[in-house]
């Protein structure tokens, strides 16, 4: 039996306060999915980054999808709005990675967690460097919301959109700043969680 075949890729692009950004999707075994998520970042538009790594996508839409977009629209302007794992491609990540994604999902808006606590909650203290480096290539940014984890210091660290970005969202999500540079969290997330 023949594997069903894989559509080429398609976006959808949306405006935000941000700049635009991309949702990039195909269809499996007749089931719509994202493969990435495109934000804006410092000297990289969405549109080159789009026509760079997706050569031939065209530009279309269905209702799932629309969904995702319209969720990640009202993200940026502020909602307090979730986004389902299903819809997300996890299956094209390397495994370490999934794990750390799947983690970081669980982060709540308002909340903030390190790299380091993210890797002692995955079993692997010492791992810090590796969960950035998962985080720093995200496919998914916004819908899995890599701009929660920050260093041990509170200082923000990377982000794929710019610091500026970073620290707006986390801004619009009730995260208080100590200084434009380090967040000032009561306690920061899985800080008092067992790994697992």
């Amino acid at each position: 039996m023949k594997p069903a075949p894989v559509q080429s890729p398609i976006f959808v692009m949306r405006d935000t306060p941000f700049g635009p950004f991309a949702v990039v999707w195909s269809v499996r075994a007749d089931v719509p999915g994202i493969d990435r998520i495109l934000i804006p970042g410092p000297g990289r538009p969405v549109e080159a980054t789009l026509r760079a790594g997706f050569p031939g996508a065209a530009s279309g839409s269905c209702r799932e999808i629309d969904d995702l977009a319209e969720r990640l629209e009202a993200s940026l302007s502020g909602a307090d709005v979730g986004f389902p794992l299903d819809t997300l491609r996890l299956d094209l990540c390397p495994a370490f990675q999934r794990e750390v994604l799947c983690a970081d999902q669980a982060i709540p808006r308002g909340r903030v967690s390190t790299y380091g606590l993210v890797a002692t909650r995955l079993g692997r203290p010492g791992a810090a460097r590796a969960v950035g480096t998962a985080l720093a290539t995200n496919p998914f940014p916004l819908a899995i919301p890599c701009h929660r984890v920050i260093r041990s210091d509170g200082s923000l660290g990377g982000f794929g959109g710019g610091i500026e970005m970073k620290r707006a969202l986390l801004a619009r999500e009730g995260v208080e700043f100590r200084d434009a540079g380090h967040v000032a969290p009561r306690r920061f997330f899985y800080s008092d969680a067992a790994p697992g």
